[in-house]
């Protein structure tokens, strides 16, 4: 609902006795209210001024309501403009529409219909805006420069999506389940020249073979049974957008057939029906598959695999990346504490060490469930052993799982304090003695990490 104390809005006309009228009215409902006498005052106005809404009559005699319309379109087209005109001038209301009006009234107004036509613009508005303003939340998530990644094969991962988000090149990402994929896919398409256009998800294992033609293509009415009208697929959705096909190897023969034609033809055909649709689609395709082989065992089309590979990008799994664990483990801890109501400081030495050495099978996304779960136990404010999954915990304890010269013995005959220590002695030899990659690799500040050093007489 419009809030009048905080709209301001701009009535144009050059007929004093009506713009006085307007504006008491529309005052006494609680709006700010400027006046100007003609289009090009309007304008002025408009453009030295911050207006929220316009109320503007379509005859004027230095410049006509249309003409000041479009100026003002031009230079803002996020203001509503409602047109004002008499019962003659009807067709000039079309054309006022057709140039970007909200709304017209026709003469003499009716003013509970031109309260409700300002609401109803006012929230419009608002709409828009707050439309715009998920779109920019959702690219400032999506921008490249803020996906987390400090280890080598992050950077060239990164430095890669930042030459192939602006092309138009068809993408097959590849990794592990788990490794963050479907974010890769987004991140190309918000950084993109068709991130205002639609991005439409698509999980091809997620759907059985006699639905997936449907959803992607679409169907007319009466291609089977249950088909009651017409819908549009997937493909049509997206059109000037992007199509993300995650698992896109758990496709059929038949459908990798069918989207090998999307790919070379640019154009799809609705399931019972015989019209071709063009479409203009950026494909994003995804698998946790070796397509390579699946090729070379007769599982996978080899020309759809061509089709799709124009630009691989390979997601590593986690247990290659361990420089980016500390990282991702606090970004996870801040955003749960957040969502569960918590204050958390960090984490204690000994459990970064814990899970900078686990190889995360599950990868990102076991990381993330492993953090969530920590949080919701979490009583104290710091993240301990004792919070994280046994699976964690359990191959820490086992010194032949460790890597060489990082074994941490706990049998219960040492004291925490023994813990702590050894904890830090290995993510010190582990950075070769660098403290700030170490002090990021426990989770802690350097000025923590220095200070636990005098405090055990470490001398790295």
């Amino acid at each position: 609902m419009v809030t009048p104390e905080k709209t301001k809005i701009l009535i144009v006309d050059d007929d004093p006795g009506h713009l006085i009228s307007i504006k008491t009215i529309i005052g006494s409902w609680g709006y700010t209210v400027e006046t100007a006498d003609d289009g090009t005052s309007a304008v002025d106005t408009v453009t030295s001024t911050p207006v929220d809404l316009i109320l503007m009559d379509v005859r004027m005699t230095t410049m006509s309501g249309i003409e000041a319309l479009k100026q003002i379109k031009a230079y803002n087209p996020a203001i509503p403009v409602i047109i004002m005109t008499a019962y003659s001038s009807i067709g000039s209301a079309v054309e006022a529409l057709k140039a970007g009006a909200y709304d017209y009234l026709v003469k003499p107004l009716d003013f509970e219909v031109l309260k409700l036509t300002i609401e109803r613009a006012g929230e419009h508005a608002g709409l828009k805006e707050e439309n715009r303003a998920l779109k920019e939340h959702l690219r400032a998530d999506y921008d490249i420069a803020n996906i987390i990644g400090r280890s080598q094969p992050m950077k060239k991962l990164l430095e890669m999506m930042s030459m192939v988000a602006p092309s138009e090149a068809t993408v097959l990402i590849t990794g592990e389940s788990g490794t963050g994929k479907e974010l890769i896919a987004r991140s190309l398409h918000f950084n993109s020249p068709r991130k205002d256009k639609p991005l439409v998800v698509v999980n091809c294992a997620a759907i059985t073979e006699t639905l997936l033609e449907s959803e992607l293509f679409g169907h007319e009415r009466g291609a089977f049974t249950g088909a009651e009208r017409r819908r549009e697929g997937h493909f049509m959705k997206a059109n000037h957008g992007t199509i993300f096909l995650d698992e896109i190897g758990e496709t059929s023969s038949t459908m990798q057939a069918k989207l090998l034609r999307v790919l070379q033809e640019k154009e799809i055909q609705r399931v019972g029906g015989e019209e071709t649709l063009k479409v203009d689609v950026r494909i994003i395709a995804a698998t946790n598959r070796d397509l390579e082989s699946e090729v070379a065992e007769g599982r996978f089309r080899e020309d759809l695999f061509y089709r799709l590979n124009v630009m691989p990008l390979h997601m590593p799994p986690l247990r290659e990346r361990r420089e980016d664990i500390p990282i991702l483990a606090q970004h996870f801890l801040k955003t749960f504490a957040r969502k569960n109501r918590k204050t958390v400081k960090g984490v204690v030495p000994l459990a970064m060490d814990m899970l900078i050495n686990y190889d995360w099978p599950g990868n990102v996304r076991e990381l993330e469930n492993a953090i969530e779960r920590a949080v919701i136990l979490l009583t104290g404010e710091y993240i301990s052993e004792k919070h994280l999954p046994l699976s964690v915990t359990e191959r820490y304890a086992d010194p032949d799982s460790q890597p060489s010269g990082e074994a941490t013995i706990m049998d219960g005959t040492h004291s925490m304090d023994d813990i702590e220590k050894k904890a830090i002695m290995a993510a010190l030899r582990a950075s070769n003695g660098n403290k700030a990659e170490a002090a990021r690799r426990l989770g802690i500040s350097r000025k923590t990490l220095h200070n636990k050093l005098k405090i055990y007489n470490i001398g790295f």
